[in-house]
């Protein structure tokens, strides 16, 4: 039986916890906060929940493999899983909206020539069946296995381009897939708005993120009864089920080496806490720049996504009234200017017009204090910002509320009546992210192509004994990938080196 440390007791962090238990290991986690879930946190107040991190789970697979393999009973008698449909509501620049069905391709198909005109669906299609394509190459890689050490291959990227007309050549970005093969503008937008809820700049990222509308057409949109957060109480659950001992408060200052692999962690009160190994949930770029890790060979340090960092604006809008009859759980309302906000993101400096937002109307009376009122969250993909740098874009006074003014705004092309219905509203901004997660950045999932700019950390450290597991490592940011890289982490502690994957 070996000692484990987590740091942080993130999603990811705690699904690998929970299986090294399993595995009959003695695990501790420590979480600076005095919660656990990192970024799945719930936002309570006056009767109104909210949900301030994700707000919807995809490929649930990942958690009911997590709840069979560390105990009898299922991830469904743990929480209420439903599948949200339509999957998600959009509504275009022009005015055109178009509900799009879970998991169905046909449905899909009539959606968009309904709303779109004729051939609107079917080029959809053709699209979703090269992202099936990129998906089938890189499935078992990039989610299902441990980076290998040459990440070589990873960096040239598995869409493929049409194989007829003028397109032939292969596009350099999700933005130029969208221009050169949808053929209409709000199909486009609809492309790159999947781009965006992923924390992706569409002009930088790469075709392979096609994989992203796919994986959510196919395998189909959940929500967790009672909010997300339901789910990383669940999790808690399971480990503390599992005898995972918790100590929150506790700040982890440096892991300590010796012999030239980790042996423990130093905590912020002085305490030396010796460990066979070390699982490292927290964000790792933080880790780096506080020097936990200070390891000669730099070069050796595991890669991190390029670009400008962003994050998320969430406005929790507390309404009076009650949800109408057939309302969306999900909608898109696109910005009248994507040209522009890409620039934004591009140019990390303050977001101007009117953003694209994801607005979530959820039927959960346990999110409302009753039928006469209504909770719903907005949110926005933004530039995260430098914390003190004079162009950080959340440090000028009134910088947060004015773009949540816009935010709003665009969210009333989504819900009928609410600025009359608005009782009062709370704003977060990545400086609250920052808070919780030690980092403003919301990782992305990771992604081939891009020259492998998109391949986070590797799961095993270049320090034999510290792991990483959480959204900041392989594969990725997202609650499904966050859960993968708890058994991908589990997998080597108990296996080790000659682990090659879940089966």
């Amino acid at each position: 039986m070996a000692r484990i440390a987590v740091i942080g007791a993130g999603t990811g962090a705690m699904a690998a916890a929970a299986r090294l238990a399993v595995a009959g290991h003695r695990v501790t986690v420590y979480e600076r906060t005095e919660t656990y879930g990192g970024g799945v946190r719930r936002l309570v107040r006056d009767g109104f929940g909210f949900d301030t991190g994700p707000g919807l789970l995809h490929l649930p697979a990942v958690y009911r493999d997590l709840f069979v393999k560390t105990g009898k009973e299922p991830l469904e008698r743990c929480v209420e899983l439903t599948q949200v449909d339509p999957a998600s509501r959009h509504v275009f620049a022009d005015g055109t909206a178009v509900s799009l069905p879970n998991a169905s391709r046909a449905g899909t198909v009539s959606a968009l020539d309904d709303a779109l005109g004729p051939g609107a669906g079917e080029r959809w299609a053709a699209f979703l069946n090269r992202a099936r394509d990129a998906w089938d190459r890189s499935r078992r890689p990039l989610l299902e296995e441990p980076l290998p050490a040459d990440v070589g291959p990873f960096s040239r990227d598995p869409y493929p381009a049409p194989r007829t007309g003028l397109l032939r050549r292969s596009a350099r970005t999700l933005a130029e897939v969208g221009r050169r093969e949808l053929g209409d503008g709000r199909l486009a937008a609809l492309l790159e708005g999947y781009a965006l809820a992923y924390g992706l700049d569409p002009a930088a990222a790469p075709p392979s993120a096609a994989v992203l509308p796919y994986m959510e057409q196919t395998f189909g949109t959940w929500y967790v009864r009672g909010g997300m957060r339901a789910l990383a109480d669940a999790v808690y659950e399971r480990c503390l089920a599992r005898r995972v001992a918790f100590v929150f408060g506790a700040e982890v200052t440096g892991v300590v080496e010796e012999d030239g692999r980790a042996a423990g962690v130093e905590l912020a009160d002085g305490r030396v806490v010796d460990a066979d190994h070390v699982v490292a949930g927290a964000p790792v770029p933080a880790l780096y720049r506080d020097h936990v890790v200070a390891w000669e060979r730099q070069d050796a340090w595991p890669r991190f996504q390029t670009g400008v960092a962003t994050g998320r604006v969430t406005v929790c809008l507390a309404l009076r009234g009650a949800r109408e009859e057939g309302a969306a759980h999900r909608t898109v309302v696109h910005s009248a200017d994507p040209a522009g906000e890409r620039a934004a993101l591009a140019g990390g400096g303050p977001p101007c017009g009117r953003p694209t937002v994801v607005v979530l109307r959820p039927d959960d009376a346990g999110l409302r204090p009753d039928g006469d009122h209504e909770a719903v969250t907005v949110t926005a993909t933004v530039p995260a910002g430098d914390p003190g740098a004079p162009g950080d874009p959340w440090g000028a006074e009134g910088a947060a509320e004015a773009f949540a003014d816009r935010m709003v705004e665009a969210a009333a092309a989504a819900v009928p009546g609410l600025r009359e219905r608005l009782l009062w509203r709370e704003v977060r901004t990545p400086v609250h992210t920052e808070e919780e997660t030690g980092s403003r950045r919301v990782p992305g999932p990771a992604l081939a192509g891009g020259g492998g700019a998109y391949l986070p950390a590797a799961n095993a450290a270049p320090l034999p004994g510290l792991y990483f597991a959480g959204g900041w490592s392989h594969p990725g940011g997202g609650l499904a990938h966050a859960g993968m890289s708890g058994a991908l982490v589990a997998g080597l502690v108990v296996e080790g080196a000659d682990f090659r994957g879940s089966r």
